[in-house]
Parts: C-alpha cells; sequence; structure tokens
C-alpha cells in the first residue's frame, strides 16, 4: 500500500530536461562573467565579443539582430568617423557589440566616443553604458544633450508613444559633422516616422533587418542618407 506522504519522483525524462535546463543556465552565467572580465579589462579585442551572452527577455521586447545586420549598421555609423566623431546606440546593443568588435579588429583607425543608451543593466559591464529609460527620455546626463552626430535607435516598441519618445533628444545634434541617422522599427510605424524625423530628411531604405531568432513583425530600416548598403525604397 502505496504512504500518502511518499514523495513524488520524476521521470528520467523529466531528469534530463532539467539537467539541460540548469547546464544552459550556468554556461550563460558563465560566459557572462567571462564578458564581465573582458570589459573590466577594457576589452583589447583579444576576443570577438558576442551577444550569447545576454539572452533575450522578449517581455521586455528585446529581439537581437543577427550578426550580418549588427555588423552592417555598425559600418554604416563608422563610415566617415573621426576621432571627433560621437556615436549612440539606443536600444540595439547588438549594433554597439559589433561596433567594439569593428573598432579592435584594427579595420577603422578612428576612435570616436560611443555611449550606449540601453535599459537592461546586464549591459552596464560596458563603460560605455548609460541607463535609458524610454519612459523618461530626458532623464539622461545634461553632457548627452545634442552630443551625438551618429544616431542608430530601435525603440523598443510598436507604439506612437515609444517612438515619439525615443525620438525626442534626438533633435539637437552636434555641430560638428553631418547628422548619420538610422531608426530600425516595424513597417507599420513608417507614416509615424517620416513625420517626426522630417528636418532630418529620413526616409525608408532598401535595406531589409534580420534578426537572430527571427521576428514576425515586419521590420524596416529608415535613414536620412543612402550608402553602398541601401538606397530609398522609393527608387528601388
Amino acid at each position: 500500500m502505496e504512504s500518502d506522504d511518499e514523495i513524488p519522483q520524476l521521470s528520467a525524462g523529466a531528469l534530463d530536461a532539467l539537467k539541460e535546463f540548469y547546464g544552459d543556465r550556468d554556461t550563460k552565467q558563465k560566459e557572462f562573467e567571462d564578458l564581465k572580465a573582458q570589459a573590466e579589462n577594457d576589452f583589447d579585442g583579444g576576443k570577438k565579443l558576442s551577444m550569447e551572452a545576454f539572452t533575450e527577455d522578449w517581455n521586455a521586447s528585446q529581439f537581437w539582430y543577427n550578426d550580418e545586420t549588427a555588423t552592417l549598421l555598425a559600418e554604416q555609423l563608422l563610415d566617415g568617423a573621426t576621432d571627433e566623431s560621437s556615436i549612440v546606440v539606443v536600444s540595439a546593443p547588438s549594433v554597439f557589440i559589433q561596433l567594439k568588435n569593428l573598432l579592435a579588429s584594427g579595420k577603422h583607425t578612428c576612435r570616436p566616443q560611443m555611449t550606449l543608451l540601453e535599459f537592461d543593466e546586464r549591459f552596464a559591464v560596458f563603460k560605455e553604458f548609460a541607463m535609458y529609460d524610454f519612459e523618461h527620455p530626458m532623464r539622461l546626463p545634461a553632457e548627452l544633450k545634442g552630443k551625438f552626430d551618429r544616431i542608430v535607435c530601435d525603440p523598443p516598441f510598436l507604439s506612437e508613444d515609444c517612438q515619439t519618445k525615443a525620438k525626442s533628444w534626438t533633435t539637437a545634434p552636434a555641430e560638428n559633422d553631418p547628422l548619420r541617422l538610422i531608426v530600425c522599427t516595424g513597417e507599420r510605424m513608417e507614416s509615424l516616422i517620416g513625420k517626426l524625423y522630417s528636418k532630418a530628411g529620413i526616409q525608408t531604405t532598401s535595406f531589409e533587418v534580420k534578426h537572430a531568432k527571427g521576428l514576425s513583425n515586419e521590420f524596416r530600416c529608415y535613414s536620412n542618407f543612402e550608402c553602398s548598403a541601401w538606397e530609398w525604397a522609393a527608387k528601388a
């Protein structure tokens, strides 16, 4: 006769799944600790940085670009940049990671100033990190206002409120260089993006943004310049 106090036992399959879960978690934690150590040693390029250490949180609308997309966007921010240039990456940490990799590779001799505006404090392992909450977009250090001449922004949510708040502090670019502006967001935001950034001359481009794990929403790249990677969609 079985006792009511008998402790339930997991099946062999359930135990294997549990071991795999904890194994993956421990691996991610180890990757993150290694990355943190790299950052604390002021990353010297000896080992390429990767987004693998940063698990996506879909509830926080985190959908990382694949390496090809992130690298291409980073290249456009570095094209023509100088030591006096100031680059900001807003809610697009995968682009920031590729900026770090490109500068460490020696392919670009310039050393522009960089800032990562991001809500996820895991990225505080990088000295360029600055906390950014789209709900309070102006709560940034005074020295950051009007500083940036090269901007890539991926507002976290496909809503008019989020898009408008994300744009609110980009209206006063630095005066030394022409503004290079890239906004990556959903196709359904096209009309709003055109209105918000009309003075910057932003248009829909032909570039197809791709995410590492796919995304059901149609995504577009909007920019105020053409380059070897894209042209205006109206001309394509």
